[in-house]
């Protein structure tokens, strides 16, 4: 047991002169693990769930190196268990199911973060259970502060798609009626026209309307206009030259 505690000893002095010991990155990486699986506890849809869970999954998967240096085999135990867990997440089918493994793996999670300390505190050889709960606590604040952020803005950038959306299928029934609008003015002349080219017994060729540009929906809203504009011109020239030769 002497030789326990001076080999512990000796490996926390070369940890804090080398700077952040295993424990603490292995504490860093727990607490990722619990924020992220708490946000999926407390998802309301599949897809959530599974992309905290996922996420959990990676910060457990990290902490697995940083326990095995720092020689907590419990916390080790269960972030192996929780690992084993999150793995049964991804093909769940349902909701529920998945979130039974999530609650399974928030209590564990719970569990390796309170056994870590417990490591950790018999390595320093000192009690301090209040001081660390508190430290974990704003940890694990800070961390769900940032997964709501992260959060906000995943969802302010669905809502700029989903405008984007409208924005564009606006733009579409705008230039429709626009389309539909000169096509019928365009019909109306063309009758017009050779209506009067009849009545005068004009020998003319009867007047239509040419093909329309396959691209036109893909022109802009100024760009119809000025199409149709110059397609009424045409038709125009065409009426006023046929009734000029009439005799």
């Amino acid at each position: 047991m002497v030789k326990h505690y001076t080999f512990l000893a000796f490996t926390l002095v070369i940890n804090m002169l080398s700077g952040q010991s295993p424990c603490d990155n292995a504490n860093s990486d727990l607490i990722y693990a619990y924020s992220n699986i708490k946000s999926a506890y407390d998802s309301n849809n599949v897809d959530h769930l599974k992309y905290y869970s996922d996420r959990s999954k990676g910060s457990f998967e990290r902490s697995k190196e940083h326990l095995k240096n720092c020689g907590c085999q419990t916390a080790y135990d269960l972030a192996y268990d929780a690992i084993e867990l999150l793995k049964k997440v991804e093909p769940a089918e349902t909701f529920e199911d998945g979130r039974f493994y999530v609650k399974q793996v928030k209590e564990i999670a719970q569990e390796s973060i309170t056994a870590l300390d417990k490591c950790t505190i018999q390595g320093d050889d000192f009690i301090a259970d209040a001081s660390n709960e508190n430290l974990s606590s704003l940890q694990m604040e800070q961390e769900k502060l940032k997964q709501q952020q992260l959060e906000l803005k995943r969802k302010a950038e669905e809502i700029n798609a989903k405008l984007a959306e409208q924005n564009e299928l606006a733009l579409k029934l705008e230039k429709e009626e626009m389309i539909k609008s000169f096509e019928s003015v365009v019909s109306k002349n063309v009758e017009s026209y050779n209506s009067t080219l009849k009545a005068c017994n004009c020998d003319f060729k009867p007047i239509s309307k040419s093909e329309n540009d396959t691209n036109i929906y893909s022109k802009s809203l100024e760009e119809i206009k000025l199409y149709y504009l110059n397609s009424l011109k045409k038709l125009t020239s065409n009426y006023l030259s046929q009734l000029n030769a009439c005799n």
